[in-house]
């Protein structure tokens, strides 16, 4: 049963870094558009649309990146709870086989 209950450290540090790496990115793609106009590209319509579509845009990328470094964190610390669980019930169980041995002698 044990090998049900594994949980794979360096997969989950993986996935960490690919999270983090990814909320930089978004950070680094608000920060090139941050500078770009939409002004001149056509229509007054047109334009206005452009504008909302790049305020709505940054806003969404803006939640995804706090989302995903919120993640990050939240298998960071299920990633030290594992650890911290297993190590607990790695030692009762050997306490509970150092006692089944002295009950049998």
């Amino acid at each position: 049963m044990a090998d049900r209950l594994a949980v794979d450290d360096d997969e989950l540090k993986h996935f960490m870094r690919l999270l983090n790496k990814s909320s930089d990115a978004l950070k680094g793609l608000r920060r090139a558009l941050a500078d770009a106009t939409v002004s001149g590209l056509g229509t007054d319509d047109l334009d206005a649309a452009c504008e909302d579509f790049q305020a709505e845009w940054k806003y969404g990328t803006e939640r995804i990146g706090e989302q995903t470094e919120s993640l990050a964190r939240i298998i960071g610390a299920s990633k030290d709870g594992y650890r911290e669980v297993d190590r607990a019930l790695e030692a009762a169980l050997r306490k509970g086989a150092r006692g089944t041995d002295r009950a049998v002698r």
